[in-house]
């Protein structure tokens, strides 16, 4: 049997396609916005959180990872400030789409816009222990830029 993710319409969401791949070979869905009060504009820095209009039940052992959509980030200057953002498998609620507008002009999203996808991924859970000290590596506390550029 093959698993399915399960979509729940919110109230008053009567004309949204359910998310779907937009190809036979894309790895993500498009998530639209739920906007039946009408456009939102954005300006330069405005961070607004949009509904998508549908609550989702996941397989178990998954996890659904909320990416911004190259287009509109490239192109108008969207970002997704959590970056995949993670809907947990048990999570029931709306699903939500945090946007950052980085653009100089101002920028309308309507409703039924395409404004992010998700992508399903497989979850694995481990143990976890405390321990008093870690293995050595190459690397060792390394961080940030640590490897250099080239």
């Amino acid at each position: 049997m093959t698993a399915t993710i399960r979509f729940n319409r919110v109230e008053g969401n009567t004309d949204l396609p359910l998310p779907t791949y937009a190809t036979a070979g894309a790895a993500g869905m498009d998530l639209r916005a739920f906007l039946p009060e009408g456009s939102v504009e954005f300006e330069h820095g405005q961070l607004k959180i949009i509904s998508t209009g549908f609550c989702v039940e996941l397989p178990p052992g998954t996890e659904m990872q909320v990416r911004p959509r190259s287009g509109l980030a490239l192109k108008y200057g969207f970002i997704i400030p959590n970056s995949p953002g993670t809907v947990d498998e048990d999570y029931r609620g709306c699903v939500m789409v945090g946007l950052y507008y980085l653009g100089r002009d101002p920028f309308t999203i309507a409703h039924g816009d395409r404004i992010a996808q998700a992508v399903i991924a497989e979850v694995r859970r481990y143990p976890t222990v405390e321990v008093s000290g870690l293995s050595d590596s190459t690397r060792g506390s390394g961080g940030f830029g640590s490897t250099g550029l080239k």
